[in-house]
């Protein structure tokens, strides 16, 4: 008995420790090429640790390019989109992150985030979610109660509202500020208008990325200078003159 019991623990540690190879070190087969997914939920903007990721094998034939092999490649890399439970992590869905907070890895080369004050009419009665597209309407006061609005700028990124980059909700909420992904020169314009009067937002549908046409400029023609009068002609004109002398009486003309 003690000889049939020592063989079935022999036995029994030869599977396990087959199994243990097969489940974690993941390595190349015939049939198939290791993988890294996610193994949980990854919101938008978090660091990706080792913990939420596992490798899994997959045929060759069916591994997207830009896939990653090893989970140290991506450790400490920031989500760039909502990963899910099973998907495969592709090198433009993480990018790097070298410090400070994890939203200033996720914003586009040559890009900035801006962030402006909102109330619950300018953020969109809180419908305003991180990862939506919006355009800018800024409204400038004339005088006299008179308002001069127009399309500031358009499918703008939203970044985040108020501290928050996940776009993980799904009920309305009133925030008060909202961030913006722009360009220094948009940046600009967005600052300058807040300063000058008062800006909308306006959200925009995810599949609509039309741009209103640029103004047609009317060419004016250069205004030409007014003929100069010509000068008028000198008419002559005569008169007579009547001399008398005495008995004498005479009668010339005399020019004028």
């Amino acid at each position: 008995m003690l000889t049939f019991a020592l063989l079935m623990g022999l036995g029994a540690a030869y599977l396990a420790r087959g199994w243990a190879v097969d489940r974690f070190a993941s390595p190349t087969t015939d049939n198939g090429v290791p993988v890294v997914v996610a193994s949980v939920q990854i919101p938008f903007g978090k660091k990706v640790e080792i913990s939420d990721l596992k490798v899994a094998t997959m045929p060759k034939s069916m591994v997207p390019s830009g896939a990653y092999e090893e989970v140290g490649e991506i450790e400490e890399f920031v989500a760039m989109t909502t990963i899910y439970p099973g998907e495969v992590i592709l090198r433009d869905k993480v990018a790097a992150f070298s410090g400070g907070s994890a939203l200033s890895a996720v914003i586009s080369s040559n890009k900035r985030a801006v962030t402006v004050r909102v109330n619950d009419v300018i953020g969109v009665a809180g419908f305003l979610m991180p990862g939506n597209r919006v355009d800018v309407v800024s409204a400038i006061p004339m005088g006299n109660r008179r308002y001069e609005s127009r399309t500031l700028l358009e499918n703008v990124k939203v970044l985040a509202v108020d501290q928050t980059a996940s776009p993980e909700k799904d009920k309305p909420v009133i925030v008060r500020a909202v961030t913006l992904e722009l360009t220094s020169d948009e940046a600009e314009e967005l600052i300058k208008a807040t300063q000058e009067g008062v800006v909308q937002l306006a959200l925009r549908n995810p599949l609509d990325d039309s741009m209103r046409p640029e103004p047609v400029k009317e060419e004016v023609a250069a205004a030409q200078p007014a003929p100069k009068p010509k000068p008028r002609g000198v008419v002559a004109t005569s008169s007579r003159v009547t001399v008398i002398r005495g008995t004498e009486v005479s009668t010339s003309k005399v020019s004028m």
